[in-house]
């Protein structure tokens, strides 16, 4: 069964055709990587997919069932959540309140009843809390529950936002450029957790730069250029496919080895050390090679 599928989806913005045309399913239990260069659609299709953007057109489905032109709040209901590529979180309230606010979803009471006080909301509130603290528990912030948001670093502020998507008992999980700004160790650390978190359940979809975590993590990857798919496919199929290459080596078909190097490095087989593919955002080697 096909847990998302996307069908001839388009969007522009004025004359520039962001996204044209794509269409890719996602099955259940698996992880799926869309790469691309800067500029090639990725974020417009994670907006579109859980609704902050309306396609111009074509379809999307979840579990069989249309979730075109639904708003983001139905989306998450219907159980796809995500992150973003900037960690958006209240930085005056606490992390487990921030965590809070996904798990919410949860909660059957409405405004007015949270307001009164009515009878069952103190527990379910208990109820919100721990199961925010569990997640938390999950990413291993437990010990930071109870500090601000705001004086969290980079990599922590990314961890809350993960807690808090995963506080919605989502099904399909978008990560919108995890690793970014992360270090070294902080990539380990998240690609265990993303492992954790498609073993018990969840199927993951994540946009990502980086291309050691992409090919170490990924059952299936998506390769956007200009709006539109090039390939698709295991790691082992991208790192061959002609068109990969020409897209990100400017040249003739490589072998395997040298596409993967390539991928990997940023560096081009044919040209003197530490020429990059494209123009990368500063990184050190082997950390988001491919822009």
């Amino acid at each position: 069964m096909t847990l998302l599928e996307v069908k001839h989806v388009r969007r522009s913005f004025g004359g520039l055709v962001a996204v044209n045309g794509v269409s890719f399913s996602v099955n259940p239990g698996r992880i799926k990587a869309v790469i691309g260069p800067n500029g090639a659609g990725k974020t417009t299709l994670f907006n579109i997919i859980s609704g902050l953007l309306k396609a111009d057109a074509g379809q999307v489905t979840f579990k069989d069932r249309s979730i075109t032109g639904f708003k983001p709040y139905q989306i998450a209901r219907a159980g796809i959540s995500r992150t973003f590529q900037n960690p958006s979180l209240f930085f005056q309230m606490s992390v487990l309140e921030n965590v809070m606010v996904g798990r919410h979803r949860r909660s059957g009471r409405e405004f007015a009843a949270c307001c009164l006080r009515l009878p069952g909301q103190p527990k379910e509130e208990r109820s919100i809390r721990e199961a925010a603290l569990a997640q938390l528990d999950y990413v291993g912030l437990a010990h930071l529950a109870g500090f601000p948001a705001g004086g969290l670093s980079f990599g922590q502020r990314r961890m809350v936002e993960l807690a808090r998507a995963l506080a919605t008992d989502p099904e399909l999980l978008l990560l919108d450029e995890p690793a970014s700004g992360l270090n070294t160790r902080e990539k380990e650390n998240l690609g265990a957790l993303i492992r954790r978190i498609r073993d018990r359940g969840v199927t993951v979809l994540l946009v990502e730069h980086d291309m050691t975590l992409v090919m170490d993590l990924s059952d299936d990857i998506l390769v956007l250029h200009n709006g539109t798919i090039i390939a698709e496919g295991s790691p082992v199929t991208i790192q061959s496919d002609p068109k990969v290459i020409s897209t990100y080596l400017g040249g003739e078909f490589r072998p395997p080895e040298e596409v993967e190097l390539a991928l990997l490095t940023g560096e081009r087989p044919d040209t003197a050390p530490g020429a990059r593919v494209v123009p990368t955002r500063s990184s050190p080697v082997g950390e988001g090679a491919v822009r």
